[in-house]
């Protein structure tokens, strides 16, 4: 495969990706910004910072405490940060997975149509073979086989009797 076809490969999965982000509301993004924030180094390097200084402001003599061990004011604005977090951290898994659907939907439409043309160019060949007097390689069992439709159906619901269940 040449690199030019290759590159535009991965242009177009690019341009999909970036129409992807580009499809994103104003409060998607923001809530991919602050899920990938709470995930970085200099996230947890400013709450060690913050938990320090409110430690210290706490229990250091000769200041004036706000808020006493065993810090309850501060365990609930850990609390409540905790919980907005989660949720934008989960409202942007929810948008991946979606994405990840997608995705799976785009693969298994472009699988489906390889299996046609595929069993159509097998077909083709054995007939080619047969034509050219190789009627060895045109009655091959294993060819001629796959040189017939497959049943997504079938094989859907082979795959769910096989699979073990729960």
């Amino acid at each position: 495969m040449s690199q030019t076809h290759i590159q535009e490969h991965v242009d177009l999965i690019a341009r999909h990706e970036q129409d992807f982000l580009a499809q994103r509301t104003a409060t998607d993004r923001l809530g991919d910004a602050i899920a990938t924030f709470a995930g970085s180094f200099p996230f947890i390097c400013i709450h060690v910072a913050f938990f320090v200084v409110w430690i210290l402001l706490n229990t250091l003599p000769f200041v004036r405490h706000f808020d006493p061990a065993p810090f309850s004011l501060l365990a609930t604005l850990v609390a409540l940060e905790a919980i907005l977090l989660a949720s934008f951290i989960l409202m942007r898994q929810a948008r991946m997975s979606r994405r990840a659907d997608e995705r799976d939907h785009l693969m298994l439409q472009i699988l489906l149509l390889t299996e046609k043309e595929i069993t159509a160019v097998l077909s083709i060949e054995r007939h080619v073979a047969a034509r050219v007097g190789l009627d060895r390689v045109a009655n091959n069992t294993e060819v001629s086989a796959l040189s017939q439709h497959t049943s997504i159906e079938d094989v859907a619901q082979t795959i769910k009797e096989q699979l073990p269940s729960e």
